[in-house]
């Protein structure tokens, strides 16, 4: 409906702000209003209307007086003080004045060339190599790469930081193939490249090959793409250096083959990326490590990143070695970086906006969700506009990831919208612009890497959310700034142990006198009959670990649901995720398109088939699920502030048992739902914390039902703590799960992945500081609705469709626990409602 205006009779625009007001203004004569929020958008023109035959409506002063008051825009002042003398490109300016968004923090992101070291020809390289690198106008390394070279050279482990694009490659890959070249009569395999992912292992290879064959050395990829009579012929005549996978590398060593005994030369294990390693994943490759140098012996360990901000310890935890760290800094060209916040309108439409102004000029441009969903959605709703993208995701297939990497390179798409796939190092070409949404400071870092590497301005947009860590981030922009992401991994996770010791007996029998660390395990391993002895060593008994061997997942301890559209797979998503997305009549997104979810066959077969909707379908879907924690073993206990808090071993059983329809474009959380005639279940054991919170007795006594009222506010601090203290945690939450029980004042908060992660620990060793950045969340937030909203309480991963919340009830409990209340840990009670 056209609303008028009615001084000139144009079409008024009319805007809802994050705090629940109306800003009106007219484009034609430039009247312009706010008005308090209502549901009926009718009665917000009539009162409207009202004000102006009153005379009530501000004057343009007041009228921006009134929006920096209400933390709505800021003012001209503010932002010309923001640019101080920097001189940002004319679309930024534009994004800066555009009285649109709230501007948190502008910076023109000038860091200098990186530290210049010794001349190529000055480090004791070969003429071949030190020929070739001047030949691509190379005449001196930075003076990373120099530090690199020379204690890669001397025999350290060394793990190398630098910024994206700034020679990593070279720092790693020159010494270790001078030190192959200078052993010329070694023969076998020699060096392990190891990346995490086929396509970037084929995207690298090039580059180490070219310097490799100046010395005569071969260099192969052996991955699960590698056909068959290439393989034989590699492990016939095996190279001095292989690219592979850990995945590869696992599978192979635990089946004893070919390729497996040709590892027994490796000198030289080369790991990039190796931020990504992080979680269930980075334990799993701590124990292949572990394997390897079981089977090869004195190997030198190599590790680069261009993320990792506790590098050192991380990387000496994920190899069992002692490690010497290089780090490299600067980058060439200038960047435009903006913290934006969406005061009226959504971080989606935010999104695409700042998409359409940078493709309309021809800037290529990547934007970065951090959802699967949200980066279908972006795309979904961009190509509406007619701009020219793509989505590039995990879960699509590796041919059409591919084919989207190729068409941006080769200057053939403008845009794609990606999740953190595209993080890795990638060579996507040229890239101008960069949007992301909400993550760490060190990989928003490297995201804005990818922008302006050849040398020219490039831009780079923070995109905050309708999220309590944006909410905070609003206002405190310079603790982004800090809040820097702990990569972590759990080796003594107990499944991934179970099996990768099972693992190691397979790969190569365990002498008794071996693994004393690991002997509980290996007498739970005998007790059970997986693994015998036979001669003093410990040996698999085939039979009974078949299955597990075949089934077993080092990427997440899981199966996967395969996707399928006419027959043919399409795609797949890993459990129990994929029960809350291809349930009955989900609404799933792949590649831009939505689908609806037709037939969903679990557990048995585990698949799903999909049949497209009508591009004008108005809903997407949210499952709402419940979960029961028991608490097995408790493993650590600790007082944070006032408040018990245990570090266990938890049982959770999950129930999806329905859905939520939320409307395209709505950025609510709340949706119509619908329960499924028969709901899903699945049950795993992780690890977590339990704290008991104090009671908010203040808004029980006041309150008609204070049951509801308790109880809510325990499941508001639940997603509070979760989302509220991401970044504290190092970037943690989406790797949380959390269960509030009814009225006991009981919080659990646990690893979403099987067995368990680390990222509750991280959680439980930082709980202090979360819970002060959760008060100052909620009580910073200007909503006044009793539930709270998006950017203080709600929670876009609440399995209760975000009902049950208590905005006041939980800045009770949490200003009590800021103020030293004690409290101890009390059994569940069987009647509790679990809220998640």
């Amino acid at each position: 409906m056209k609303y008028s205006c009615p001084k000139c009779n144009s079409s008024l625009d009319i805007q809802k702000t994050f705090n629940k007001k109306f800003v009106i203004s007219c484009p034609g004569c430039a009247l312009e209003d706010i008005v308090e929020y209502t549901k009926n958008i009718d009665e917000v023109y009539l009162e409207f209307l009202a004000r102006y035959d009153q005379g009530e409506t501000p004057s343009k002063k007041q009228f921006g007086t009134e929006l920096k008051t209400a933390g709505i825009v800021r003012d001209r002042k503010e932002i010309e003080k923001m640019i101080a003398s920097a001189d940002p490109e004319q679309i930024t300016r534009d994004v800066l004045f555009s009285k649109r968004d709230y501007i948190s923090y502008y910076k023109q992101i000038k860091e200098p060339e990186p530290e210049i070291g010794a001349p190529v020809d000055e480090v004791g390289l070969d003429d071949s190599i030190t020929r070739y690198l001047q030949g691509k106008n190379i005449e001196r390394f930075y003076k990373f790469q120099e530090d690199a070279i020379k204690e890669i050279t001397f025999g350290q482990n060394v793990v190398i930081t630098a910024p994206t694009a700034s020679g990593k490659t070279e720092a790693f890959a020159i010494p270790v193939i001078q030190k192959i070249a200078n052993d010329g009569a070694k023969g076998g395999i020699q060096a392990v490249f190891v990346y995490p992912t086929k396509a970037l292992s084929r995207d690298q290879a090039p580059k180490i090959e070219q310097v490799a064959k100046c010395v005569g050395v071969r260099v192969q990829v052996f991955d699960g793409d590698t056909k068959e009579q290439e393989r034989r012929r590699m492990l016939d005549e095996p190279p001095q250096i292989v690219i592979t996978n850990f995945d590869v590398l696992h599978y192979h060593m635990m089946y004893r083959t070919r390729f497996a005994s040709a590892l027994s030369t490796v000198r030289f294990v080369i790991v990039d990326e190796a931020h990504v390693y992080s979680g269930i994943f980075g334990s799993n490759v701590h124990y292949i490590i572990k394997r390897l140098k079981r089977l090869c012996k004195n190997t030198q360990f190599v590790a680069s990143s261009a993320t990792l901000e506790n590098a050192k310890e991380f990387c000496e935890n994920l190899f069992g070695a002692k490690m010497h760290l290089i780090a490299g800094a600067g980058k060439k060209g200038e960047t435009d970086f903006v913290m934006i916040f969406p005061s009226m309108r959504t971080q989606r439409a935010l999104m695409i906006d700042l998409l359409e102004r940078l493709t309309a000029q021809k800037h290529k441009t990547m934007v970065f969700s951090n959802s699967h969903l949200n980066s279908e959605l972006v795309a979904m709703q961009a190509r509406k506009k007619r701009i020219d993208i793509k989505v590039h995701r995990a879960g699509l297939m590796a041919n059409y990831r591919s084919f989207v990497e190729k068409a941006f390179k080769e200057d053939r798409l403008m845009s794609i919208s990606c999740t953190p796939t595209l993080e890795l190092g990638i060579d996507v070409g040229n890239v101008d612009g960069v949007i992301s949404s909400t993550i760490p400071v060190n990989r928003l870092m490297q995201r804005i890497g990818r922008a302006a590497r050849k040398g020219q301005r490039g831009f780079a947009f923070l995109a905050l959310a309708n999220d309590p860590i944006s909410q905070y981030y609003k206002n405190h922009p310079d603790n982004y700034f800090e809040d820097v992401e702990k990569t972590y991994i759990d080796p003594k996770n107990p499944f991934v142990e179970e099996f990768q010791v099972l693992a190691m007996a397979c790969d190569k029998p365990i002498a008794m006198h071996e693994m004393p660390e690991h002997a509980d395990v290996i007498r739970r391993h005998l007790e059970a009959g997986r693994l015998t002895v036979q001669e003093n060593r410990y040996v698999p008994n085939y039979d009974a670990i078949r299955q597990i061997r075949d089934e077993y997942s080092i990427r997440g301890i899981g199966k996967s649901i395969d996707i399928y559209i006419d027959d043919k797979k399409v795609g797949d998503r890993v459990l129990p995720m994929a029960l809350e997305e291809l349930h009955e009549s989900a609404v799933y997104f792949l590649a831009g398109v939505r689908y609806k979810v037709k037939e969903f066959d679990y557990p048995k077969k585990q698949y799903a088939r999909l049949a497209p909707l009508p591009r004008n379908y108005p809903y997407y879907t949210k499952a709402l699920t419940e979960e029961w924690p028991t608490i097995e073993t408790v493993y650590e206990k600790r007082a944070a502030l006032g408040i018990e808090t245990w570090f266990c071993k938890l049982h959770i059983q999950k129930k999806i048992y329905g859905y939520s329809n939320i409307e395209l474009g709505q950025e609510v959380n709340q949706g119509q739902k619908i329960t499924l005639e028969k709901p899903l279940e699945y049950d795993f054991v992780t690890k977590g914390i339990v704290i008991h919170v104090p009671r908010p007795y203040e808004q029980m006594q006041s309150a008609e039902n204070p049951e509801y009222v308790e109880a809510s506010g325990y499941h508001a601090t639940e997603h509070i703590i979760i989302e509220g203290s991401n970044m504290v945690t190092g970037g943690v939450s989406q790797d949380l799960g959390g269960i509030s029980l009814g009225t006991s004042g009981l919080i659990f908060i646990y690893d979403g992945a099987i067995g368990g992660s680390g990222a509750s620990k991280a959680l439980y060793d930082r709980l202090e500081s979360a819970f002060e950045r959760s008060l100052s969340i909620v009580s910073e937030c200007p909503c006044t609705g009793e539930a709270g909203c998006p950017r203080c309480t709600f929670s876009y991963r609440c399995g209760n469709n975000n009902e049950f919340l208590h905005k006041k009830a939980s800045r009770e409990i949490l200003q009590k626990i800021i103020d030293g209340e004690a409290t101890e840990i009390i059994e569940p009670t069987e009647g509790d409602r679990p809220l998640v």
